[in-house]
């Protein structure tokens, strides 16, 4: 009859899969957030007024469409590390100058707001669109994982 017995337990290849996972996450961030920041994007492009012709702006002719065809996502390495992404959506202000003057309003015309509005609208959906497509990426990854 023994009187002692041991067991032993090696974790070396499951503390690997757990790096790899871990890596995985990092390269996950960036596309969920730009998942998110596409839903705001298309948001603002829906939202964003186009003027029914031409107009003046410092001795300059501004086309109609010109701010809608300003707006952009862009991604922000500045503001970005492993563990998070910020993507930007606004408009390119040299291409349209005006963006502000539409958004905030002056003394002469009416506020026609569409930055905010198109995030208080998608906020939510915006999420969603992250965590699903970071939900999604990181199965395949547990799936290439665990094969």
């Amino acid at each position: 009859m023994a009187d002692a017995f041991s067991i032993r337990f090696d974790a070396t290849a499951m503390l690997g899969a757990v790096d790899q996972l871990g890596a995985a996450a990092v390269e996950c961030v960036r596309p969920a957030a730009q998942a998110g920041a596409q839903v705001l994007y298309q948001e603002v492009l829906a939202r964003v007024p186009v003027a029914k012709g031409p107009h003046r702006l410092k001795g300059r002719e501004v086309p109609p469409g010109a701010l809608k065809r300003s707006i952009y996502q862009a991604y922000s390495a500045d503001n970005s590390n492993a563990t998070h992404a910020t993507y930007h959506v606004s408009w390119n202000a040299k291409k349209a100058p005006h963006g502000h003057l539409v958004e905030y309003g002056t003394s002469h015309s009416a506020a026609k707001p569409f930055l905010r509005p198109a995030f208080d609208a998608k906020e939510e959906a915006a999420l969603q669109a992250a965590k699903a497509t970071f939900e999604k990426d990181m199965q395949t990854a547990i799936a290439e994982v665990t094969t």
